[in-house]
């Protein structure tokens, strides 16, 4: 188990120049945008516009702050996502536009190789004590406008915006909820090689 906290992540100019990502984790570890198997990040969107395009790249979206956006995906009928809304996956090489519903909102970005790696996201509310058992290849545990405490021994708590670290085959971990927030639970999976 790894704890990354808010205060170590990487801001970067987005690809498009339209705003900024703070990047919580990436693999392999220092990878570029072109080169990444899978990527976790929180962008602060100020304004309506295109959305970068990424070649080969499955998305899923969820608004971690402010009124929310409403996205038009090619394809697909428009999508409202506020912070109530479940998270959104959609193909990250299709043309999409972000229409502000009422303002800069900050959403959370997880971006993974299509054919290479697959993910899940899942909202949770914070309802007294939070199980996670580590199913996936690699589980990331993200905590939205709250903290947390971990019944471990020692373990020190998950602030606002810290994510842990699970690898497959850790024990199931037991969180407590301190205030009130969100819990977003990432699973990443690798695919078996194509023969």
């Amino acid at each position: 188990m790894r704890i990354l906290r808010a205060a170590d992540y990487r801001v970067m100019p987005w690809k498009n120049g339209g705003g900024t990502t703070t990047e919580i984790a990436v693999s392999p570890d220092g990878a570029g945008l072109d080169d990444f198997d899978w990527r976790i990040s929180m962008a602060r969107v100020e304004t309506s516009g295109p959305f970068s395009s990424f070649a080969g790249i499955d998305r899923t979206l969820s608004v971690l702050e402010g009124d929310g956006v409403v996205l038009d995906i090619a394809g697909q009928p428009p999508a409202r996502l506020t912070t109530a809304s479940a998270p959104l996956a959609f193909p990250g090489d299709v043309p999409t536009s972000a229409a502000l519903i009422g303002g800069p909102i900050t959403d959370l970005n997880v971006m993974t190789r299509r054919g290479r790696m697959a993910h899940k996201v899942e909202r949770r509310p914070f309802a007294g004590e939070n199980r996670i058992a580590p199913r996936a290849d690699t589980t990331l545990v993200l905590a939205v406008g709250g903290s947390f405490a971990l019944f471990t021994n020692e373990a020190p708590d998950l602030g606002p915006l810290d994510t842990l670290v699970l690898d497959r085959g850790s024990p199931e971990l037991r969180l407590r909820p301190k205030g009130q927030g969100l819990l977003f639970v990432i699973e990443l999976d690798r695919l078996a090689a194509n023969h």
